[in-house]
């Protein structure tokens, strides 16, 4: 099989995806050489499930190249295996195929030069699409990481110590250290097992919550004297002028919203940031009932029931008063919370 694969093969692989694991394993095993990525600013699920399948491809004798469209934020960079995956805007050479990990589309990678190849999706996000040739969309799994170990365990691949890190801070990231999303008894169970396969889950959230910036820190003393709250709402925002006061990178306004939310009484929170460009980044989160992924997924967005983003035109005052309006709906109308 190589890159771009057409025709009757890569109708029988689609035709597969009744049993998309199987597809997917037999793929890996016709190939040789393969091509990992993730959505664009990678997140903890993001690169821990990179990681992950790339070590579980190089134990079946291939080849991955992990490639990333941004930089891997600090405090992901000391994963085992961080330093491989390479940061890119092109993908050139020829791959038996693409695996794109949390996307809804090529274009969340930022990445060129995907379009010829044959594309596997993998993703659990409510707003996932079946935009590839081969897809395993999951809504159930609590973290791509998640169905990555499942492959792993189809494959009868050796879960190292290295890779249980990985897929442990895929865990413990894409749920906020297990409060929300799609956690369960089957979420700590699979965690149980990381950690008897060598995870070490007090380093991993140390490494992740207790390693913040002093930029981190400037800019969010900036978000908490604009923070607002009304009822269970609550909502506040940077410019591009805070970001370039404190220094700080995309990654240190990871988890301002989350400070919002924790606020008691609030059940939906939103934190806005202002891009050099002008168009206006958010976060939002919730507890509760209202969906922030069907919030996101009207305005272009998507992601996880009670964490989701999206992109706004400017000005700012414009953006938010959009957003503002589209969670009060959500928060008083049943239906809009489904979506």
């Amino acid at each position: 099989m190589v890159a771009g694969m057409e025709g009757a093969e890569s109708r029988t692989y689609a035709a597969a995806q009744d049993d998309p694991v199987a597809a997917i394993l037999r793929v890996l095993r016709d190939g040789e050489r393969f091509l990992v990525c993730s959505h664009s600013r990678p997140d903890g699920d993001a690169i821990g499930s990179m990681l992950s399948l790339g070590t579980l491809i190089e134990q079946m004798g291939k080849r991955a190249d992990l490639v990333t469209a941004d930089r891997i934020p600090a405090v992901y960079r000391k994963l085992p295996g961080a330093d491989a995956v390479q940061t890119l805007l092109r993908v050139d050479g020829r791959y038996d195929a693409a695996i794109l990990l949390e996307c809804d589309g090529v274009e969340r990678t930022r990445l060129r030069g995907l379009e010829q190849l044959f594309l596997i999706n993998i993703d659990h996000h409510v707003t996932g699409q079946a935009f590839a040739a081969l897809n395993w969309i999951d809504h159930s799994a609590v973290s791509v990481g998640e169905m990555v170990y499942r492959l792993a365990l189809a494959a009868g691949a050796k879960l190292t110590p290295e890779m249980a890190t990985c897929l442990y801070t895929t865990l413990l990231t894409d749920t906020g250290g297990f409060l929300y999303g799609a956690v369960r008894a089957s979420t700590f169970a699979l965690a149980r097992e990381l950690v008897a396969a060598g995870a070490n889950p007090v380093a991993i959230a140390h490494e992740v919550y207790f390693s913040v910036s002093p930029s981190k820190l400037l800019l969010l003393g900036m978000a908490l004297r604009r923070l607002k709250r009304k009822g269970r709402l609550a909502w506040l925002w940077v410019t591009h002028q805070d970001m370039v006061r404190s220094c700080a990178a995309e990654e240190d306004c990871e988890g301002i919203v989350n400070i919002a939310l924790g606020i008691a009484g609030v059940d939906v929170a939103v934190f806005l940031r202002e891009l050099p460009e002008g168009l206006i980044r958010l976060s939002l989160r919730s507890r509760g009932e209202v969906n922030v992924a069907a919030v996101a997924a009207r305005l272009g967005g998507g992601g996880h029931e009670n964490a989701a983003g999206c992109t706004l035109d400017g000005p700012l005052p414009r953006a938010l008063e959009e957003i503002l309006s589209e969670l009060r709906n959500a928060a008083d109308n049943p239906t809009a919370r489904s979506g």
